[in-house]
């Protein structure tokens, strides 16, 4: 049973999700939290994951790790994604299985739902439809991951493998980088950075429009502790994780200026790509369980331009 003096590896510890789970966990009192670096570890080489296995050993895997980015990232660099992604699910996968692992935890994405789809979207509406095409390596990728967690635990009767779809998550230690970070932590800095030159207008992409879930980078590394805790009581399917409020691109982007202090206009260039125009999970499978998010919209938003200026430039 997970607790306190189980051995926990974090795939990815050191990102946004991983880094969340390793503070949630050490201030719960978990100590035995297995971590290593990619020049540590190549989660891309099999064998140098399978010596891992036998050198460590292993009771629990949150699979946080993986390349990750947005529009930008996605559109031009779709096999990087595919092909990465793909090869750290398979060796985790076949190994932790390999090595009775008691738990893995995977994460989904809600890109991997169909781009014209019922809101809010049902886990049962999964695969439904076309999905989006500006992230089809990274959407195809994680769609394999979902189907290995099901794979493996109907072939080998036992649900090792628990995997959660997570809306938007954001949070201290997000990539800030304009080519390959989210929504959320790519407006942070181009408002941030349009207050410090003064500037009196913005350009964002597309047409502001397009609404999306945030989830908070904590509520999600409690969400999944939850999970590994009663996984003896999930069925054996993907189980969505949001907040279940949507914002539009204008709204969020109006929310990061008011908290940043800009106050210059955002303009909006309808010539770039919107991507799907909405994405609400229906979470509710999940709460059902007993868990609820924690962190407000509004508190999560300050604490992740906090640790921007404190850490990121």
């Amino acid at each position: 049973m997970f607790n306190i003096k189980s051995n926990i590896y974090i795939a990815g510890h050191s990102g946004l999700l991983g880094s969340a789970l390793v503070k949630v966990l050490q201030n719960n009192g978990y100590e035995n939290i297995i971590k290593k670096t990619h020049k540590e570890l190549d989660l891309t080489n099999k064998t140098a994951v399978e010596d891992f296995f036998k050198e460590n050993e292993i009771d629990y895997i949150f699979l946080c790790a993986g390349k990750v980015g947005g529009i930008v990232g996605n559109k031009t660099s779709p096999a990087s994604y595919l092909h990465e992604n793909l090869l750290i699910q398979d060796n985790i996968f076949e190994l932790a299985n390999k090595y009775l692992i008691k738990n893995v935890i995977f994460y989904g994405s809600s890109c991997t739902y169909p781009k014209v789809c019922q809101q809010p979207m049902k886990e049962e509406y999964w695969l439904t439809g076309a999905i989006e095409e500006t992230s089809m390596g990274y959407a195809a990728a994680k769609i394999a991951g979902i189907i290995g967690c099901k794979s493996y635990n109907a072939q080998y009767n036992t649900n090792r493998f628990i995997c959660v779809v997570p809306n938007s998550i954001y949070g201290a230690n997000d990539n800030f980088d304009l080519e390959n970070s989210h929504v959320f932590s790519a407006l942070i800095r181009k408002i941030d950075t349009a207050k410090q030159q003064n500037k009196d207008t913005l350009t964002l992409w597309g047409s502001g429009n397009p609404r999306r879930e945030f989830i908070y980078s904590e509520d999600v590394a409690s969400a999944s502790i939850f999970l590994m805790k009663n996984s003896d009581k999930l069925k054996n399917t993907h189980y969505n994780l949001g907040s279940g409020v949507d914002y539009s691109i204008k709204e969020l982007a109006q929310a990061i200026s008011e908290v940043v202090g800009y106050e210059g206009k955002i303009e909006w260039d309808t010539s770039k790509p919107d991507g799907t125009l909405k994405k609400l999970l229906d979470s509710s499978k999940f709460l059902e369980l007993g868990w609820k998010p924690q962190v407000s919209f509004e508190e999560g938003l300050t604490t992740t331009y906090k640790w921007y200026k404190e850490n990121y430039e």
